[in-house]
């Protein structure tokens, strides 16, 4: 078998859920190198027909037959892509059905209502979110902090700004993030804006010799890089939070999609899904 395969991930929408969904399934599989496309907006049989054309070049290239991963909607145009020499895997019609079947109700059959503006209310409250994890990037702003969620505390570069973004756009997570510096550690204690608001405070910790490897990227030569400076800073930080009695996490082995839910999960905060 092939080491190499070419995936398409189609939909007549944004094609998040396709690549979603088919990522999943791709990552239990260990030894192949999986080259993705995603060929988003295919709404007519005209844009169907091209993806048939793109999907048989690949299946002559000699590498195995492609994969697909669809959620496109309309049958006439899932129709026309199934006629590719690929493996076809239709997460509309695998799901569709049953639950059609189990609600005794079917589907409408709408074309882009998994991710788009339709539903106005919880579209701003995204956006919100989104626009409050900006002006509260990296202690920024200490305005309007009462209406935070949650607010991230931790060293420079231990992935504040990362996991505030996506708990914002991904959940509606009013989230806002702040350092801890030498002169908080120096005090022994947390910065007074903070103070107000230690119920919501959330601590995001790191490996010392990571820190230093994304610091020397940034800034090589240092002080700011030296491990010295790194391995002080980390255990500063973890003493002061430990102190206050904040939660933390270690993100030097966890993605922000972990980092996230677990902070979702420890703080009882709601998950809006978009």
């Amino acid at each position: 078998m092939s080491r190499r395969r070419t995936v398409f991930f189609l939909s007549d929408g944004t094609g998040i859920t396709a690549q979603m969904l088919g990522h999943s399934l791709l990552t239990q599989f260990e030894g192949i190198e999986f080259q993705q496309v995603t060929l988003p907006f295919i709404d007519s049989a005209d844009k169907a027909r091209d993806c048939l054309e793109r999907i048989e070049r690949e299946s002559l290239r000699g590498d195995g037959q492609p994969i697909v991963f669809s959620t496109l909607v309309n049958n006439d145009v899932r129709e026309v892509v199934r006629r590719a020499n690929a493996l076809f895997v239709d997460f509309f019609e695998a799901f569709i059905g049953p639950l059609e079947a189990g609600l005794g109700l079917k589907s409408t059959h709408t074309i882009g209502r998994s991710h788009s503006a339709l539903d106005k209310q919880e579209y701003k409250q995204r956006i919100e979110a989104v626009n409050f994890a900006m002006a509260h990037d990296d202690g920024a702003s200490h305005r309007d902090l009462a209406e935070a969620d949650v607010i991230l505390v931790g060293v420079s570069r231990s992935g504040k700004t990362p996991t505030s973004l996506y708990l914002a756009l991904q959940f509606g997570v009013k989230a806002a993030n702040y350092p801890l510096i030498p002169e908080d550690f120096a005090r022994a204690l947390l910065p007074e804006a903070l103070r107000a608001f230690k119920s919501r405070l959330y601590g995001l910790t790191i490996a010392a010799e990571r820190l230093h490897e994304i610091r020397r990227e940034r800034r090589p030569g240092s002080q700011y890089a030296d491990p010295g400076n790194c391995r002080y800073e980390v255990a500063q930080a973890e003493a002061l939070m430990t102190r206050e009695g904040i939660r933390w996490i270690n993100s030097t082995a966890k993605s922000i999609e972990e980092i996230a839910t677990t902070i979702l999960r420890e703080l009882k905060l709601e998950r809006q899904i978009y």
